[in-house]
């Protein structure tokens, strides 16, 4: 059963991705700094999250490469599909990520965006990449579930 918090999402875009080359440590919920025309093409779900990533400039928190198709109705306002954007955090969840990306093979990644209350906002992770052997095992992983499912679904028949 979705809790209220949850019925108040509606899902734009996944990074399925980063489930795949990274484990997943710490999920934090971002704002995004965005144009009018970028939140109109974002309802339109004009949105790719693949091969993007989070950085820490300073003290403020930026994304790359997420990439918002221009809107198709639009006049003569444009935005650059692939601009970096500013993340908005708190500034103590700030301090915090400084503190953990300074550390090894710690990246910041998004996972999913999706509307809460009529606001764009973006789940972050922290993550560690992983290695090729890791990524195997994980397929590998996923099949026997997907087996395991199949068979009980033939016994029930």
């Amino acid at each position: 059963m979705k809790t209220e918090r949850e019925k108040a999402q509606k899902s734009i875009a996944e990074n399925r991705k980063a489930f795949h080359d990274f484990h997943i440590l710490e999920t934090y919920e971002a704002g995004v700094a965005l144009l009018g025309t970028e939140v109109k093409s974002i309802r339109e779900g004009n949105v790719n999250l693949r091969d993007s990533y989070a950085r820490v400039e300073g003290s403020e928190v930026w994304i790359y490469n997420v990439h918002i198709n221009p809107y198709s109705h639009r006049g003569y306002a444009d935005h650059e599909p692939t601009r970096k954007r500013k993340l908005l955090l708190h500034r103590r969840e700030i301090r915090k990520l400084i503190g953990k990306t300074v550390e090894r093979g710690m990246t910041l990644v998004p996972i999913r965006m999706y509307f809460r209350n009529g606001h764009v906002k973006i789940a972050i992770a922290l993550a560690k990449g992983k290695q090729a052997h890791d990524k195997r095992e994980t397929i590998k992983r996923r099949e026997t579930d997907r087996e395991t499912r199949a068979a009980v679904k033939e016994r029930r028949r």
